[in-house]
């Protein structure tokens, strides 16, 4: 018999919800669901420049689990919308732990997907004594040939010709050298219409890569403009500017997460955030343990065959809830 695979919790409403003034300039929306007593799990959305959605919720035990949802400067319920003034990865790490301080937490979980897993491992590098333990999900180290990979050199022309064509339509050929850079300039017009044009082509690129069996329905609203405003002028905003990251900074640092409980899982076949980068990470994150001569600490990789990207694809969430079932138990001990 096959396995059964593990699906979503049940739907749960938040218990509560508010903003969060982190600057003079922004204020986050945060909720937190499931059991006010139980183990702080923080869930960090991806993008950078996209929300939370309910199902995110649905990822740990309800019963076990303090689920603590953000989303980040400039998108979901935060405002000011699609903003990218000081908005940069070393602001949503002081966000995180700014927010942590706020609900008493003194460890938490950090559960975090795509964009979602850079931000957990840059904040589990600058804070390791506050983090209980990590699921990652689609790594992401945020290094420049990721960013090419992506909207450049490698999944535009070998996996994706027909989309790319409509992806540089809204871009004139003599700028098509530098896709990021031509699509700022656009996401940055006086015109509303001309950022719209682009934002919704930026965003339907990401949705169309994001599965590995394409579904009619875009993922969790990404063809809604105002959804796709922020996403595209954000993560546009970042990856011009390198994520904001060292080069090699993730990877030099994962020393720092040797005694952190962890549990990635990538899709084999995953468009947007490569299985290279996901072996790299696990990698230099095995030798970081040998070097420092630890093996109790519990450390897994899941490479799901069959599967793209998306959280939503059944062996993903697989292995996401079956992480964060194994961390359930592991920390209420």
């Amino acid at each position: 018999m096959g396995q059964v695979l593990r699906m979503l919790y049940p739907e749960i409403e938040p218990y509560m919800t508010g903003m969060i003034r982190v600057s003079p300039l922004h204020q986050i929306y945060v909720e937190q669901c499931g059991n006010p007593d139980g183990i702080p799990a923080v869930f960090l959305h991806g993008g950078p420049g996209y929300r939370c959605t309910p199902n995110n919720r649905r990822f740990f035990d309800p019963k076990a689990y303090r689920i603590i949802l953000i989303d980040q400067r400039g998108c979901g319920q935060s405002v000011p919308y699609a903003s990218t003034e000081e908005n940069t990865t070393g602001h949503l790490v002081s966000d995180v732990e700014y927010v942590r301080k706020i609900f008493g937490v003194t460890r938490w979980l950090v559960f975090g997907g795509s964009w979602g897993s850079t931000l957990a491992l840059a904040y589990a590098e600058a804070y390791p004594e506050c983090v209980s333990a990590l699921v990652l999900r689609g790594i992401y180290l945020a290094e420049k040939e990721e960013i090419e990979w992506f909207y450049q050199t490698g999944v535009p022309q070998r996996f994706f010709p027909e989309e790319w064509q409509s992806y540089c339509a809204v871009i004139p050929e003599e700028e098509r050298g530098d896709m990021v850079e031509a699509y700022w300039k656009r996401l940055s017009d006086a015109d509303p219409e001309v950022r719209s044009k682009a934002a919704i082509a930026w965003s339907a690129w990401e949705d169309v890569t994001s599965q590995l069996i394409p579904d009619e329905a875009p993922l969790a609203g990404l063809a809604d403009p105002e959804v796709a405003i922020a996403l595209a002028r954000i993560e546009c905003h970042y990856f011009r500017n390198d994520a904001f990251l060292k080069k090699g900074q993730l990877l030099r640092n994962a020393w720092k997460l040797t005694e952190i409980p962890a549990a990635i899982v990538q899709g084999r076949y995953d468009m947007v955030c490569p299985y290279h980068a996901a072996w790299r990470l696990r990698s230099k994150w095995e030798f970081e343990r040998n070097h420092a001569g630890i093996s109790s600490v519990p450390f897994t990789f899941h490479t799901v065959e069959g599967a793209g990207h998306a959280s939503s694809e059944p062996g993903i969430t697989h292995r996401l809830i079956e992480a964060t079932d194994a961390f359930r138990d592991l920390l209420s001990k």
